[in-house]
């Protein structure tokens, strides 16, 4: 029998014998099940390893695009403009009122000002034969300011030496202390107990017990939250400093200067550093024209509570409650209501943060970026409040990511989403005087569902047009839900403070628009509520106004 040729002529023989194949054929086997077992060992082992370094390869990777990116910010705010030798950077509106045109848009709001002034005048002359400058409202809204100063003078020098000085106790200690982790534990209990006490409890206490009014309570409390999240900052970024750096023997661990986080406690930002850009000297002018920008902000507000909200939401007749009534008062709110809020940005955001950086010399101003072009809610979260966004995504997103080992972004997004939303939802329900979640709810539910479907994606101008849309309405739900619960709390009061009592909105219990005028016999009574100036008046003491029951029952 010939074997078959191969192409090249190269002959293959079959040298194995029947026998041969016989004898190896066992030993084979199991050689060859050893070497798959053997094989599929190694390869879960190699799975392991691949893993193990694919995790390793993405933290640092990770870190070092976190890092270019640090480094990509330093290198463009080192291409800022200067001012006087120092780095600065402007705020928007500052570059954008360069510009005649932007400028003339700054001129029409100022017309509009001077408009509601000469209607409320007129206002005031036909109805009572004289013009009438007085500003009830306003001196109602910021009564009681001794209390205020004395409270904020408490919550100011406890923010400013206690931090300090259990920083400086806990620093002295903590090289030498045999314990460093009972050392560190026990005194962050210690200063979390009495940051609750002073700093958590007290100003709530104030606000119930002296019973102060709007603005004044929006005073005590958005000071509370400022002090809470700069003593929190200054203790994260000087505490890690401390811990690495070991003093060399026979020296004393350093400390940063009082002064300096004396600075902070001023200067307009909420994330601490031993120094900070400064400019060289103050632009006085500059000063009286901010302040004078805030103060007219301050009657800009009055005047649109006064001719926008008031005549609107006051109970002058008992109104059933209907869709109609209420969708026509939430779209009678976007004007009122969009109107307050770029106010609330203006006065704050740009002016009062800005007179307190010229003040302090602080030469970095970028307390906001230009939200209004913003084609995505995740991209006016981010631009809207720089200041607050920096905290927290220092404080809240990162030390997230931090735990949970990079892991769960998502989740990480949706704990500052909910931290932001509690906050505010709380300096509401303290400076109202009563608990209604609106703000919660957009916040919290609607402004998540926004930033998941507006995401950084869409940049199309309709887009644009999507979000202030939303801004939109969500401010006339906000002024017409908010409005209608106060004049209901006022006329329609608790009649016991039971828990259900306190958390459910008297619009609801009563089921009227804006609740119903209390039975009072004296009209000059009815006159003064329907001012919208609250019990508290000249007229009416706490005690007689609280005798008033409502007709309407819960």
């Amino acid at each position: 029998m010939t074997t078959p040729e191969t192409p090249n002529g190269v002959v293959h023989r079959n040298i194995k014998t029947p026998q041969s194949e016989e004898i190896s054929g066992p030993a084979a086997g199991n050689r060859n099940n050893v070497s798959d077992e053997d094989l599929r060992q190694w390869q879960k082992h190699a799975q392991r390893v691949k893993e193990k370094v694919l995790e390793q390869v993405q933290v640092q990777l990770s870190d070092l695009l976190d890092q270019a990116m640090t480094e990509t910010v330093e290198s463009f705010t080192q291409t800022q403009p200067k001012f006087n030798g120092k780095t600065t950077n402007k705020s928007a509106p500052s570059e954008l009122f360069e510009i005649n045109h932007i400028r003339t848009i700054y001129h029409m709001f100022i017309a509009v000002l001077l408009m509601f002034c000469l209607s409320t005048l007129a206002v005031d002359y036909i109805d009572q034969g004289r013009i009438v400058l007085e500003f009830d409202l306003l001196f109602f809204a910021f009564g009681k300011l001794g209390t205020v100063i004395w409270a904020w003078a408490v919550m100011f020098f406890y923010t400013l030496l206690v931090p300090y000085l259990t920083l400086v106790i806990w620093g002295s200690l903590y090289h030498t202390c045999p314990s460093k982790l009972g050392l560190s534990l026990g005194t962050g209990l210690i200063l979390s107990a009495v940051q609750t006490y002073v700093l958590g409890l007290f100003p709530i206490f104030v606000v119930l017990q002296y019973q102060l009014p709007p603005a004044s309570r929006f005073i005590v409390i958005l000071e509370q939250i400022r002090f809470l999240m700069k003593s929190y900052s200054f203790i994260r970024e000087t505490g890690p400093v401390i811990m690495r750096n070991t003093p060399k023997e026979g020296e004393s661990p350093r400390f940063p200067s009082l002064s300096s986080y004396l600075y902070f406690l001023f200067c307009p930002t909420l994330i601490y550093r031993e120094s900070y850009p400064r400019n060289t000297h103050i632009r006085w002018k500059y000063v009286g024209i901010t302040t004078g920008m805030i103060f007219g902000c301050l009657f800009y507000a009055y005047f649109i509570l006064v001719r926008l909200c008031v005549p609107v939401f006051r109970p002058e007749t008992k109104q059933p409650f209907s869709k109609r009534t209420m969708v026509l008062a939430v779209f009678h709110s976007i004007l009122p209501g969009i109107m307050l809020l770029l106010l609330c940005f203006f006065a704050f955001l740009h002016c009062w943060l800005n007179l307190f950086g010229e003040l302090l010399r602080f030469a970095d101003r970028m307390f906001y970026k230009d939200w209004w072009n913003s084609t995505s809610f995740a991209n006016y979260y981010r631009t809207w409040n720089v200041v607050v966004h920096d905290w927290l995504y220092q404080y809240g997103y990162r030390d997230f990511l931090w735990l949970s080992k990079r892991k769960f972004r998502t989740a990480a997004m949706l704990s500052v989403f909910i931290v932001s939303a509690v906050v505010h939802e709380y300096a509401l329900a303290m400076g109202f005087g009563f608990f209604y979640p609106v703000m919660f709810f957009l916040f919290a539910i609607f402004g998540v569902v926004f930033n998941f479907a507006m995401n950084d994606k869409r940049e199309s101008p309709v887009f644009n047009v999507v979000m202030w849309a939303s801004l939109f309405l969500g401010q006339g739900v906000q002024v017409c839900l908010y409005s209608q619960e106060w004049y209901a709390q006022i006329h329609c009061p608790r009649t016991e403070n039971s828990f259900w009592e306190i958390v459910t909105p008297r619009s609801f219990a009563t089921g009227h628009l804006a609740c119903c005028v209390c039975c009072v016999s004296d009209p000059a009574l009815v006159d003064i509520q329907l001012a919208g100036i609250g019990w508290e008046s000249r007229y009416i003491n706490q005690p007689q106004a609280a005798s008033y029951q409502c007709d309407t029952k819960p």
